[in-house]
């Protein structure tokens, strides 16, 4: 039987493979859905994937993961750096893995997103692969939900 690990994605990665191609690359978060059910399947985990620009439903998503998930790929997006919530939410649902997940490297960008709220709360950060980012936490909760 297959792990389920929730790929959570917050506010504005809806608009990827529009808004700023030039640091998110074109690919859409439909595309990047399809490569994480596809390495999903390759990894023998099933993958739920949920995007909200909301931050409450976010939380609620965190809250159902400790039921449902075996871990959780959380690009957190903006929120990282302004939400509370959200790193409390995360301590929550613990021992669930959660791995911080960011497409650019946001050390190399604007001051205000060198800081995360959520990263004290998650077992790991991955950032600045692109889109690939995604797979590499997949991989990663793949080992340490063995």
């Amino acid at each position: 039987m297959s792990k389920t690990i929730f790929v959570l994605n917050g506010p504005n990665l809806n608009m990827l493979g529009k808004r700023e191609p030039g640091i998110y690359g074109g690919k859409t978060l439909a595309d990047i859905e399809a490569e994480c059910i596809a390495a999903g399947a390759e990894l023998g985990l099933t993958i739920d994937f949920r995007q909200s620009n909301h931050e409450g439903t976010l939380v609620d998503w965190l809250h159902e993961a400790a039921d449902k998930a075996a871990g959780v790929a959380f690009n957190a997006g903006a929120y990282t750096h302004t939400s509370v919530a959200l790193h409390d939410a995360i301590r929550a649902i613990s021992p669930i893995p959660v791995i911080e997940v960011h497409i650019s490297n946001v050390h190399a960008r604007e001051e205000f997103r060198h800081k995360s709220m959520i990263a004290p709360a998650v077992k790991g950060v991955i950032c600045g692969f692109g889109p690939h980012s995604y797979i590499l936490a997949l991989q990663a909760l793949k080992t340490i939900t063995q």
